[in-house]
């Protein structure tokens, strides 16, 4: 069976979870002008990002990269990310469990 939600339905500030308590967790992410997320890491995953709408930079590790609505990073929950919108932005993100193959 199909579950579909939009984007816009979806309670919660920062972070909403787009499908609660299924694999792979996928959020979305809202963010203010200026707002950032502390630098935290998400053990044995990884993790896609796609940039809905806005502008962030993204901090993962010691890297930093600028990303614009349409922008999909890759990279390794076990390093320590922090984004930050430089303008209004909706970023979807899938966490996915690092496979052991």
């Amino acid at each position: 069976m199909t579950t579909i939600h939009t984007l816009s339905e979806l309670d919660g500030e920062p972070h909403a979870r787009v499908f609660p308590d299924a694999e792979p967790k996928t959020i979305r992410l809202t963010l203010s002008a200026g707002e950032e997320v502390p630098q935290h890491s998400h053990p044995d995953r990884e993790i896609v990002l796609y940039l809905v709408s806005g502008t962030i930079e993204l901090q993962v590790g010691e890297e930093t990269d600028t990303l614009t609505a349409g922008d999909v990073a890759r990279f390794d929950g076990d390093h320590q990310i922090s984004p930050r919108a430089l303008e209004a932005s909706t970023a979807l993100l899938v966490l996915a469990r690092r496979s052991t193959e």
